[in-house]
């Protein structure tokens, strides 16, 4: 577990009808980050089964420096201008990892 690590965490609320063209719009970022941005690690593209409309991403990255060039490159601003016109709300988030629980392996 490194604790050190930032995690990067947007909720999102897309528009109604919206939702695959979101899922299109985050996916293709995505990729150009894992392939483009250093300190990129895993990126994860969850839905509420409960309410459609709302995403969450998250993923984690080497270090906040990383987290904060990408957030500064021109991409990352074309990004966001146009999953805004698909979403009514985005929060982003940074955190950081205070505990984790792996899975406990049952001896036979």
């Amino acid at each position: 577990m490194n604790e050190e690590r930032p995690w990067t965490l947007g909720i999102w609320m897309v528009k109604h009808g919206q939702e695959e063209a979101f899922r299109e719009v985050w996916t293709s970022f995505a990729e150009w980050t894992a392939r483009h941005q250093r300190g990129a690690l895993e990126a994860y593209l969850l839905q509420n089964t409960q309410q459609p409309q709302q995403f969450f991403t998250f993923g984690p990255w080497e270090d906040n420096e990383a987290v904060a060039e990408w957030r500064s490159r021109p991409e990352f601003k074309a990004f966001v201008t146009r999953v805004r016109e698909v979403c009514d709300e985005f929060n982003p988030h940074t955190l950081r990892l205070v505990a984790h629980v792996e899975p406990r392996s049952e001896s036979k």
